[in-house]
């Protein structure tokens, strides 16, 4: 099976302001979005386990116009907090390049 990242044209990470962190995941094609889509690959509880959250803080937002996908996280601190460790969060993509797409 293919990694997400050989099937993106875009995965990212950014501040959604001073305490969410958002994730785009923008596919390449219709249908390797609608495979990805519609198996979960990208879900709550896999965000939950990889950035230590309750799976119900995590919001996925399938946006079929642009054969892409949203996620909102709370950020772990606050940007520019002494413990922040990515002030933009532009880092924190990384775990999902590997995922793997049916």
């Amino acid at each position: 099976m293919p990694k997400l990242w050989q099937v993106t044209k875009l995965i990212r990470s950014k501040n959604a302001g001073p305490f969410e962190l958002t994730f785009d995941v923008i596919f390449k094609d219709r249908g390797t979005y609608e495979k990805a889509r519609d198996a979960k690959i990208i879900n709550a509880q896999w965000f939950a386990q990889t950035y230590q959250l309750k799976p119900e803080v995590v919001t996925i937002i399938n946006y079929d116009a642009a054969s892409a996908i949203k996620i909102t996280i709370p950020r772990p601190a606050i940007s520019g907090d002494i413990d922040d460790t990515d002030v933009f969060g532009g880092q924190q993509y990384g775990p999902l390049v590997d995922l793997e797409v049916p």
